[in-house]
């Protein structure tokens, strides 16, 4: 049963690294520095749905550990490093009270402002917080749309889910 676990969460991770690095050579559809569909996300909120929370934390660290190493960008590195791990420690906080759509839409704002204020901290000017409104919108779009995903995904294959992952 042990490496029925361990072989799932190498799978998912390896899922969530997929989606990461074809998701980083999408051409920036607006010109807003940090807004990007966040599609990886999917998988951490699956992982959440159906592992222990250690286990979606360590399938979320590897993703943003071996995507920045794969992208070559190392400053990816602390802004999904920081903005992840806050965001799934409120997910954590409200994902029996919240549905689906709501959770993944409250961890992108919350990664978001995370990621701001990391910006704040490293550039030294509180300026970069001129982008909160427009980074709270765009979160609230793309969380919702990958809650959804998840959402329509779990409610079509929701037997054959738990009987894998039980």
């Amino acid at each position: 049963m042990r490496y029925r676990r361990l072989t799932s969460c190498a799978l998912l991770t390896a899922v969530a690294l997929s989606i990461f690095v074809i998701e980083a050579q999408f051409p920036v559809l607006i010109p807003i520095p940090g807004i990007k569909p966040g599609l990886s996300n999917i998988i951490t909120l699956f992982a959440l749905l159906y592992l222990t929370p250690g286990e979606t934390a360590l399938i979320l660290l590897s993703r943003i550990l071996l995507g920045s190493l794969f992208v070559g960008n190392p400053v990816i590195l602390l802004y999904s490093l920081t903005g992840g791990l806050c965001c799934l420690f409120v997910e954590l906080c409200i994902c029996k009270i919240a549905p689906i759509p709501a959770l993944s839409a409250v961890g992108a704002m919350v990664h978001n402002t995370v990621q701001l204020l990391v910006a704040a901290l490293v550039t030294g000017t509180f300026a970069v917080f001129c982008y909160l409104p427009i980074l709270l919108i765009a979160g609230i779009i793309t969380g919702l749309f990958t809650g959804f995903c998840l959402y329509f995904l779990n409610r079509s294959c929701e037997k054959t889910l738990k009987r894998i992952f039980s």
